[in-house]
């Protein structure tokens, strides 16, 4: 299963919206810029994400976006469900209407119901505070907005 570049973004951003969650709303300008995405892609993102209630947004001077729950209580797995629907390695499988003549004996569906529960079990296990958590512990580039220096 691969990820597409719209949830990618989706994802980016939600980790942005957590790693400032205490700095109160974020404008839109400000996350496109430190996770590199596309402003026009981002608004139609955003929107979506507000309307499935990952995030919220304030107008005003002082408006912008936050996450509409805790970064501990959205996982990455409900976010790419969102956005690009069922996990799995395979097309087939996923879908309730599969319409696949070999479904019942296919040899391969153990193979991809054991692949798709490993990706649940990575993807629902993993919050965006744990992100965040992870990136406060690791620095990457010599640029880092974290302030720490490279370990590398």
């Amino acid at each position: 299963m691969a990820i597409t570049q719209k949830c990618q973004y989706a994802l980016r951003a939600i980790y942005e919206l957590a790693r400032r969650q205490t700095d109160g709303p974020c404008k839109i300008g400000a996350i496109a810029e430190a996770q590199n995405i596309p402003v026009r892609f981002l608004e139609n993102i955003l929107s979506s994400l507000k309307s499935a209630g990952v995030v919220d947004s304030a107008r005003g001077k002082d408006g912008g976006y936050f996450l509409a729950k805790p970064a501990d209580a959205i996982t990455v797995g409900e976010v790419i469900r969102f956005i690009q629907g069922p996990l799995g390695p395979v097309e087939c499988g996923t879908r309730m209407d599969d319409d696949c003549s070999l479904y019942d004996d296919c040899v391969f569906r153990p193979l991809w119901d054991k692949a798709r529960e490993a990706l649940e079990a990575v993807y629902d296990g993993t919050t965006f505070q744990d992100l965040v958590n992870q990136s406060d512990n690791s620095c990457h580039r010599p640029d880092c907005w974290c302030g720490k220096k490279n370990k590398n």
